[in-house]
């Protein structure tokens, strides 16, 4: 009877069992709690184009039917993430962030990215989140300055609050965060210097605080984050030399400091970058010679030293050198090379710009021209012809050779098919347009200035299917018309074709250009009326009508009547806003009577 017993207490044992692995685990119901804080946070919100805010219904906010919350297994919530899907610049939502979200005890974090226009200040409630590993409010409109109270969080190891509206000194607190990762205050207005509480972020690997109004000289210490892979400093107002700490960070692989206002010159030690990829120094002060340690850094792929005040004589430097080099730009500084260092030349490069470096004869040939893709050697006194400087140069995607006294005829101009940009201003150059815009025109040329030069002919007819966005042709011995096929160029923002001889009147169709920004057609011949179409032109931004024989009434609305009286002035007979009014019909034959 015993084992009869003890059998049956088996079997149920083994039934019970079986039914617990058979049902369905429960997902957690949302803590009440945490249910109100979040419909707070959404009662904030007055408008929301992402459509994220309208999954957020019903009671339970763990159901995994609210998008963007995540609950832990006790049903308190312990993630919101709203992030702008990408590419995608439409979509926002509108309001501000409510202090009801300080009530999520549990949250581990909080990602509300991209939304452009939620504004207000970050609320000081934030401190009461004690759990917070990661705190990212990138891309919104927030305003006002870093709550102190942020420096609170001890778990908190992601703290980016980029592209905002925030203004004031980083708060010193911000130094109490010691398990820190990644800090990211980049593109906001925060000003004063960066804190010398900055001492202890021994895990802190990326560090950005580009392209806001910081002052004052870099902090020693920063050397002392051995951990740093990513440093941006660049686009402030930072002073004084750059420290030699710095240059024995082992993991950095990043190292973007420029435009500010450092001084001195570059350190020897610099070699000790070991890791580093990137180093832009651009648009400071720095003076002296490039140190031949440099030639040590066995990883550069991008050396950009341009803009500031370094001189001659260049290191030398083998081929054979700089192994991982891609890109270089040392343009405007002080050097005077006469011809393009022989290593340059020699390299595998992508990117090679000398704009301003003394260089002068014929333009060079490079070694393996199939693998540039940008080339900047203007501002210098290259003469001579191009029919060879773009022989297999089959990748090339930006070109610019402005302010030289190059002298070729545009006919003998071999456009690779990859070209985006092409910038000749400024030099002799002479043919007829129809050469490079024509049925063979790639589609993926974005860019072309050829002004201040001796081009002479008509403005072609323009296909459909061009990518133009920027066309400057100002400054020529253009002559003939304007066709009334510009409008075929749908992307175009920038026209300008001012400084010629274009005679006839100014197309309707020039109307069509939805997305046009800035029209110069001054100092030509023109005549007749301003067209009425062109008030459709929304984005327009800068006209100028000047110094042709344009005749009649101003169109009246925005833009054109807001424009400066200068834009019209020098004509036969404009009037209108922002001119005299026009005298009427009947005023005029009076007068040609008396």
């Amino acid at each position: 009877m015993h084992s009869l017993k003890w059998v049956l207490l088996v079997f149920l044992w083994l039934c019970c069992v079986s039914l617990a692995v058979s049902m369905p685990t429960m997902a957690p119901v949302c803590a009440e709690e945490d249910r109100a804080s979040l419909m707070n946070f959404k009662a904030r919100i007055v408008q929301d184009t992402t459509d994220i805010l309208a999954s957020w219904t019903g009671s339970d906010c763990c159901s995994g039917d609210w998008e963007g919350v995540a609950c832990g297994a006790t049903g308190r919530v312990t993630s919101l993430q709203l992030q702008r899907p990408e590419k995608n610049s439409e979509l926002f939502m509108k309001g501000t962030l409510s202090a009801a979200l300080g009530n999520l005890h549990f949250l581990e974090v909080i990602v509300i990215s991209g939304m452009k226009h939620i504004r207000g200040s970050i609320p000081e409630s934030f401190t009461a989140l004690s759990r917070l590993t990661q705190l990212v409010l990138e891309d919104n409109a927030l305003g006002g300055t870093i709550p102190a109270s942020l420096g609170h969080l001890p778990s908190l190891q992601i703290l980016s609050l980029s592209g905002n509206h925030l203004t004031g000194q980083i708060p010193p607190s911000i130094g109490n965060l010691m398990n820190l990762v990644q800090l990211n205050l980049a593109r906001n207005s925060l000003s004063g210097p960066i804190p010398q509480t900055f001492k202890t972020f021994p895990s802190l690997e990326y560090f950005d605080l580009s392209s806001n109004e910081l002052s004052g000289a870099l902090p020693d210490h920063v050397g002392q984050f051995k951990n740093l892979t990513y440093i941006d400093l660049s686009n402030n107002q930072l002073s004084g030399p750059i420290p030699i700490s710095i240059f024995s960070l082992p993991k950095l692989l990043d190292l973007l400091l420029s435009n500010n206002r450092l001084t001195g010159t570059i350190p020897v030690q610099v070699q000790g970058l070991k890791s580093i990829n990137t180093l832009s120094l651009s648009g400071n002060q720095l003076r002296g010679q490039i140190p031949a340690s440099i030639s040590k850094l066995q990883n550069l792929w991008n050396l950009n030293l341009s803009r500031n005040g370094l001189s001659d004589p260049l290191p030398t430097i083998l081929a054979s050198n700089i192994p991982s080099l891609l890109t270089i730009d040392l343009s405007y500084n002080s050097f005077v090379f006469g011809t393009v260092p022989g290593w340059i030349r020699d390299k595998q490069l992508s990117a090679v710009h000398l704009a301003g470096c003394g260089l002068r004869g014929a333009l060079p040939i490079f070694r393996a021209p199939d693998s540039i893709t940008s080339i900047d050697l203007s501002d210098n006194q290259f003469t001579d012809g191009i029919s060879n400087f773009l022989t297999n140069m089959s990748s090339l995607q930006k070109l610019k050779l402005s302010n030289n006294q190059l002298k070729f005829n545009l006919s003998e101009l071999r456009l690779p098919n990859a070209l985006s940009s092409l910038d000749l201003h400024s030099n002799q150059i002479s043919g007829s347009l129809s050469n490079i815009l024509n049925g063979k025109t790639s589609g993926f040329l974005e860019v072309i200035d050829v002004s201040k030069n001796e081009i002479t002919g008509a403005i072609p007819e323009m296909n459909s299917g061009l990518g133009l966005k920027v066309l400057n042709i100002g400054g020529n011995k253009i002559s003939g018309r304007i066709p009334s096929s510009i409008s075929n160029i749908e992307e175009l923002t920038k026209l300008d074709i001012s400084r010629n001889q274009i005679q006839g009147t100014i197309p309707t169709s020039v109307g069509a250009l939805a997305k046009l920004q800035w029209l110069d057609i001054s100092i030509n011949s023109l005549t007749g009326k301003i067209p009425n179409t062109l008030l459709a032109i929304q984005w327009l931004r800068h006209a100028n009508f000047r110094s042709n024989r344009l005749c009649g009434k101003i169109p009246q609305g925005r833009p054109l009547n807001v424009f400066p009286a200068a834009a019209y002035a020098h004509n036969l007979c404009l009037c209108g806003t922002p001119l005299p009014p026009c005298r009427e019909a009947n005023e005029w034959k009076t007068t040609t009577k008396q």
